[in-house]
């Protein structure tokens, strides 16, 4: 009873409200503010309020730029004490609050106190409008968002609107080409860390997603159909079933196509609005997916990441590569029914198609020529505008196509990797090897109309031009001593 009395004395105010006991009357007026939802200091800047001047002081320093608490293993600087302690768990690896339950580990009691909402059940933060809940209250914050509309965080490059700032933030890494994240085995960088941690699992050979029906591993949830994967929230696992399951909720009122992701449906909106949000900073060329532009910028840093093992031959799409890969074992799965032609890929052959149905759907708007593929049609467009995108770095020359630099560009360094398997001479070009070839073979493919052929087509055409001029001077001759 004595050790009650004593503790009472110690906190004499108390909270008339939750009960809850202090020892100063200025701490029961501070905690008084949280029922009353009074907040008397205000910022002059954004109009924020606090309940507490200590708090202003801190919040003030987010405005005017102030970082007084810096860390001494790499410098970065904060505007709290509070969160520099936090922060220096990361350079230690101190974990302090631990999980009851499951016994993982936080550097923070605050995700602490969250993660323990997954074990408790449903999120204390509901949604007024459609009863969603989350365990955070900034995540319902962000979730209000897609109900009003609202995107306040805007990019000033290319003017896209985010409902959240750090959606914004790795928006920007398209523009900056910044790939903060590096996979310390091979070097390779990502710009998000949900990718690297993907990627890490191609070195250490981790799959944490097995299938229940056969006991089969994957290292991506989405290489595999049944997998018995959780979830901490029900609406995660609702999305996911749809991966099993086919549903497709989201439908687009143009063309009927069905996606089974929100997001998926609006980038594939963009096809119908013609929107492309999505610019080269370079070229000004844009794209209606983020991914598509990032393959683009390739030809501009002429990156090649992808590598064949067999011929040390490099591409910038991972499809390419594999692609290229059936030329050394041979394989050619894709047969025409007309001439029985055999095709590596699929699109190869549906190309080679058009040549017995002569169909030429892409035309030019300026001179009515048509051609059988969108690419060629796009190489032939630069011959009327005169662009020339493709620039040797060497020697300044412009070129309407990249395989014509990279052929060029053989002129500088030398390269001549079109072999002649008979006498040994290289070229530095397939078709110069190709006319070559005929020496050996004797084939002469170029026939003039008088029976007379050649090996190359220029020669032909020299010697058209001779024949014609004999012709005309013949005439002439004629002509004088007709008249």
């Amino acid at each position: 009873i004595s050790v009650t009395v004593k503790q009472n004395c110690k906190r004499p105010y108390k909270c008339s409200t939750c009960g809850k006991s202090f020892n100063q009357s200025c701490n029961l007026k501070f905690h008084m503010r949280i029922h009353s939802g009074e907040r008397p200091y205000k910022c002059t800047n954004c109009g924020k309020s606090f309940r507490h001047s200590s708090h202003l002081k801190t919040h003030m320093a987010i405005h005017n730029g102030e970082r007084p608490y810096k860390c001494s293993s790499c410098g970065k600087s904060f505007n709290r004490s509070s969160t520099l302690k936090t922060h220096v768990t990361i350079h230690n690896g101190e974990r302090p609050y631990k999980c009851a339950s499951c016994g993982k580990s936080f550097n923070q009691s605050s995700t602490l106190k969250t993660h323990n909402l997954i074990h408790n059940g449903e999120g204390p933060y509901k949604c007024t409008s459609c009863g969603k809940s989350f365990y955070r209250s900034t995540n319902l914050k962000t979730h209000v968002t897609i109900h009003n509309g609202e995107r306040p965080y805007k990019c000033t490059i290319c003017g896209k609107s985010f409902s959240h700032s750090s959606n914004l933030k790795t928006h920007l890494i398209i523009h900056n080409g910044e790939r903060p994240y590096e996979c310390t085995s091979c070097r390779k960088s990502f710009n998000r860390p949900s990718h690297l941690k993907s990627h890490m699992r191609s070195h250490n050979v981790e799959r944490p997603y097995k299938c229940r029906s056969c006991g089969k591993s994957f290292n991506r949830s989405s290489t595999f159909k049944s997998c018995a994967k959780s979830f901490s929230r029900p609406y995660s696992l609702k999305s996911h079933m749809t991966i099993h399951n086919g549903e497709r909720p989201y439908k687009c009122t143009n063309c009927g196509k069905s996606y089974n992701r929100s997001y998926y449906l609006k980038a594939h909106m963009t096809i119908h609005n013609g929107e492309r949000p999505c610019k080269c900073t370079i070229c000004g060329k844009s794209f209606n997916w983020s991914s598509i532009l990032k393959k683009h910028m390739i030809i501009h840093n002429g990156e090649r990441p992808f590598k064949c093992t067999i011929c040390g031959k490099s591409f910038n799409q991972s499809p390419h590569l594999k692609g290229h890969m059936l030329t050394h074992n041979g394989e050619r799965l894709f047969k025409c029914t007309i001439c029985g032609k055999s095709f590596i890929q699929a699109p190869h052959l549906k190309r080679h198609m058009l040549t017995h149905n002569g169909e030429r759907p892409f035309k030019c708007t300026i001179c009515g020529k048509s051609f059988n593929q969108s690419s060629n049609l796009k190489t032939h467009m630069t011959i009327h505008n005169g662009e020339r995108p493709f620039k040797c770095t060497m020697c300044g020359k412009s070129f309407n196509q990249s395989s014509t630099l990279k052929t060029h560009k053989r002129i500088h360094n030398g390269e001549h990797p079109f072999k002649c398997t008979i006498c040994g001479k290289s070229f530095n070009q397939s078709s110069n090897l190709k006319t070559h070839m005929t020496i050996h073979s004797g084939e002469r493919p170029y026939g003039c109309t008088f029976w007379k052929s050649f090996i190359h087509p220029s020669t032909l055409k020299i010697h058209i031009g001779i024949k014609q001029e004999k012709e005309k001077s013949e005439i002439a001759y004629l002509r004088q001593d007709f008249f």
